[in-house]
């Protein structure tokens, strides 16, 4: 794998983890700010924060696996 394909996919990981931080912070206002009033919402949030997650899970486990090929 080439230096640029590499540091693509590492970019890859660090805008998977913005969107998971964003989504937890999400879940986290929602926790202390909102419950037990806005429990409806907590479903979807909280998929959305996992999804978000597992997106940032494989695209890491992706780029350690082809920094490891490199090295």
């Amino acid at each position: 794998m080439s230096d640029e394909e590499l540091k693509a996919l590492e970019k890859e990981v660090k805008k998977a983890k913005r969107i998971a931080n964003e989504a937890a912070s999400v879940l986290h206002d929602l926790i202390e700010d909102k419950l037990p009033d806005a429990y409806g919402e907590l479903m979807g949030i909280a998929q959305a924060t996992y999804d978000a997650c597992k997106a940032w899970d494989e695209a890491n486990k992706k780029f350690l696996a082809a920094s490891s090929e490199t090295a």
